[in-house]
């Protein structure tokens, strides 16, 4: 028998009983999947997809299926020709627009809200005109000479160029030395002050307010309320700092910006613009302003253009008090008729002015720190103690010990991690020192007895951080109130607070409809109730009873 022929040829089959053939593969279509238990780790996961004919088949079958529903739902209708489904849509809307018209929700419009809400959220318009901005002029497109097929021209500069040769103007020109006129900017050119403002700043009675007790003071802040009257642009620009007039008839405010500018506002008089004239003493950033407790009339202005003026509302001038070629930073009265004053620059010194001294130089010069000074402010009992803010320390001085170089202060105030913005001794007995930082914490220093270190009696958690655009938080004493505090906040709503020394918090300040920006500069009214808050756009806020 052939072999090889058997191999090759197929088996035949027999009736009754298949023949089975080892080795034969089978096509997966045919072959049935294997049955999976209902809990087994194989009937977890998805199923094979297997293309075929079959997944055709049931497309097929749906989409005859929704045809079928769909002539369904025509048989359910009614004369308007609306399925069921429309007609339960239409009785819920009606139902729903039953319910809004019982609760009277569609008689107030809500665009005409919107609206309204939003206006109420602009910034005050009183005070200076807002500065339009220049129109830019429009130039021609740019174009690749290479792509125009044209040459480029060639520049040449000459051989002896130097570029400290060339002229260029300077945008942060100094004020001319001497006195200067007393002439609003926001007025016709060649107005007078209006007679009223001298009036005013001569109308000082003496200080009748005392201390109250914690109880009685809150009930005073809560009092004090802000309207859209209160609210003013004062100066220009950015506000650095801001003060009270110890007038208690009314209530007059200056406000010093970044371009050198000072602002008067008095609430509720007409002259200028809403009450406010604008002057240009300075030409740089108004650091510190303070008005002359025993002249009303005087209020002096430093600089960071290195000049102190003294604005004479009496003679009508800004008078040269102390001028230097480097910037100045700070100052306070260094004694009761306010004729001596400690000057603080940028660059770590401090300066003795006497202004019963002819000429603009100082009387002493010391050298306190390598860095800068932040902030000094003068014992208000024993004015020979002057406690100064440094890089990251502050310390107490005595004026009568200080050298020329590595003066060894009296006291100091220890604890401060970042750089310190402000130090102030408290109005009334300087028995506490309030300090402001930047590792987010007001700390508070009892002074009553100067020690080499001052005891820390309380530090209060604040946020700082204000960022580069809006001015350093710096909390100032109540002058009429000894151990409370105001300072300024950059959280949301915007607010003023003020503490107690023991760090509670007696009043937040706010007003969603006119206070809607930070308070960088605060300050408290010598002698009435009333406070004032200044923002980055040169806007003053006023509470007051």
């Amino acid at each position: 028998m052939d072999t090889r022929r058997l191999k090759h040829q197929p088996a035949e089959k027999q009736e009754g009983t298949p023949i089975q053939i080892k080795g034969v593969r089978k096509s997966s279509r045919t072959v049935l999947p294997p049955k999976r238990l209902r809990y087994s780790p194989a009937a977890l996961l998805p199923p094979r997809r297997q293309f075929s004919k079959k997944r055709n088949i049931e497309n097929d079958k749906d989409e005859q299926d929704d045809v079928s529903v769909a002539e369904n739902n025509k048989e359910v209708t009614n004369d308007k020709g609306l399925s069921a489904y429309e007609l339960e849509r239409l009785e819920n809307i009606r139902q729903n627009q039953a319910f809004l018209s019982a609760i009277n929700l569609f008689q107030v419009d809500a665009s005409e809200e919107l609206k309204r809400s939003s206006a109420k959220l602009q910034p005050s318009q009183r005070g200076l005109a807002r500065s339009h901005a220049e129109v830019k002029e429009v130039l021609p497109p740019r174009k690749s000479l290479r792509l125009q097929n044209k040459q480029a021209e060639v520049w040449t500069l000459p051989l002896e160029h130097n570029r400290w040769s060339v002229p260029r103007p300077d945008l942060w020109a100094k004020k001319p030395a001497g006195p200067l006129s007393m002439e609003p900017v926001n007025m016709a050119e060649a107005s007078k002050l209006p007679p009223q403002l001298l009036r005013l700043c001569s109308d000082v009675s003496p200080k009748q307010m005392g201390e109250l007790n914690l109880s009685k003071y809150c009930s005073t802040l809560g009092k004090m309320r802000i309207s859209e009257d209160k609210v003013a642009k004062v100066v220009t620009d950015h506000i650095f700092s801001a003060a009270f007039h110890p007038s208690s008839t009314s209530l007059l405010m200056a406000a010093g910006d970044q371009k050198g500018k000072v602002g008067l506002w008095s609430l509720g008089e007409d002259w200028g613009n809403d009450g406010v004239l604008l002057f240009e003493p300075h030409s740089r950033p108004v650091g510190c302003l303070a008005f002359s407790r025993a002249h009303s009339t005087q209020l002096l202005s430093l600089s960071y253009d290195g000049s102190l003026r003294c604005m004479d509302v009496e003679k009508a001038v800004f008078d040269d008090v102390y001028n230097v070629e480097y910037g100045l930073k700070t100052f306070d009265f260094l004694s009761h008729d306010c004729l001596t004053l400690v000057v603080g620059d940028w660059y770590g010194n401090v300066a003795i002015v006497d202004r019963r001294t002819p000429g603009t130089s100082h009387e002493s010069f010391h050298s306190l720190d390598p860095k800068v000074l932040r902030c000094v402010s003068v014992h208000p009992l024993q004015q020979q103690y002057v406690v100064v803010a440094k890089n990251r320390e502050v310390s107490i001085y005595d004026i009568r010990s200080l050298k020329m170089n590595e003066s060894q202060p009296v006291c100091q105030l220890n604890g401060h991690s970042l750089s310190i913005s402000s130090c102030f001794f408290s109005p009334c007995t300087g028995n506490r020192v309030i300090t402001s930082c930047k590792d987010n914490r007001l700390r508070v220093y009892d002074t009553s007895s100067l020690m080499s270190e001052a005891p820390l009696l309380k530090s209060i958690s604040h946020n700082m951080n204000t960022g580069c655009v809006v001015s350093t938080l710096s909390a100032v004493w109540d002058p009429k109130q000894e151990n409370c505090l105001i300072v300024g906040s950059v959280s949301w709503p915007r607010k003023v607070q003020v503490f107690h020394e023991s760090g509670r918090l007696l009043q937040s300040f706010e007003d969603y409809e006119l206070l809607h920006t930070v308070q960088s500069v605060t300050a408290f009214h010598p002698t009435r109730n009333a406070i004032l808050g200044g923002n980055s756009s040169g806007r003053l806020h006023v509470f007051s009873d």
